[in-house]
């Protein structure tokens, strides 16, 4: 099959698409004929050499966590999902032809594939931070980067709750956040003082690093009530930082209740070819993103 790899620590460039051996599915596991694959930062981060504890990498090393496929391999022991079957889930090597998942969940009838690859690492993200948080309905959240992957779970399952939000985003994603309920503000200079304008905040979060974690702490009032998954500071600043994933079968549970109900949807942004993997990396590294990055096998 062909997968994307890479031998060593660097920057892009050290992705190759190359042949590798199939995977199969062992107990407990699921092998899919991928057909789409998601592009998370921590894709890239781990390329890149950054040190993440919940994922330890040995070189040379495949790329990728989520996906959406076609069920053709069940390991010993597992029910409820036979060859054929079309689902989204989270696994390892996702960025490939043939997938091991570790966890997944039916994709709803509505979803594409592409759609659906896009859903499962952002929603145990989003999910998790919010219950992390401690933000309760009534409050208002403030999140810093509201218009990728993960800000635009969070809007959404805030929204389900009761939470407000305040978003900030580039200016050009200002609708985008009021469409997903937010109030919006542009990120740069003064803008502190717009969030200010806006009303209190209770909590925030911190998606993007983009260095604003004093001024949330200022927000806020306190430390504690900020924290972050971007900004590897924030133990300077006494914020906690989130790296350390929840349950993935939990989350798909949620993420497709929340889809039937039609309260959540996060677009694809752009779909790159297997072959594309770099290009796909350096446009997550850039941030910007409005919605979901995924790569199509």
């Amino acid at each position: 099959m062909k997968r994307v790899s890479f031998a060593e620590f660097g920057g892009p460039d050290v992705l190759r698409l190359e042949d590798a051996e199939e995977p199969h599915a062992g107990p407990g596991r699921i092998r899919i004929a991928v057909r789409a694959a998601g592009v998370n930062p921590v894709d890239w981060r781990l390329r890149e050499g950054q040190s993440l504890k919940a994922h330890p990498v040995a070189l040379p090393s495949g790329v990728g966590l989520d996906a959406a496929g076609v069920v053709d391999e069940v390991g010993a022991g597992v029910t409820g999902v036979a060859v054929g079957d079309r689902v989204f889930g989270e696994g390892e090597n996702t960025y490939a032809e043939y997938a091991v998942l570790t966890a997944w969940a039916r994709m709803p009838e509505e979803l594409t594939f592409e759609e659906a690859a896009g859903y499962p690492s952002v929603m145990e993200t989003a999910l998790r931070l919010l219950r992390e948080v401690g933000v309760a309905p009534g409050q208002t959240l403030l999140v810093s980067g509201a218009a990728g992957g993960v800000g635009s779970a969070v809007l959404q399952i805030a929204r389900d709750r009761g939470i407000a939000v305040i978003g900030t985003a580039g200016a050009a994603n200002q609708d985008y956040l009021r469409r997903l309920g937010a109030l919006a503000t542009t990120y740069g200079e003064g803008w502190a003082g717009r969030v200010r304008q806006l009303g209190r905040v209770d909590a925030a979060l911190d998606l993007a690093g983009a260095g604003v974690l004093r001024e949330l702490i200022e927000l806020t009032g306190d430390p504690q009530k900020v924290l972050t998954i971007a900004d590897l500071d924030a133990p300077r600043f006494g914020v906690r930082f989130s790296g350390t994933a929840g349950s993935v079968p939990d989350a798909l549970a949620e993420t497709v209740a929340l889809l039937a109900r039609g309260a959540l949807h996060i677009p694809v942004e752009k779909a790159y070819p297997l072959a594309e993997a770099a290009a796909a990396h350096i446009d997550s590294r850039a941030g910007h993103t409005r919605g979901r990055r995924v790569i199509v096998v």
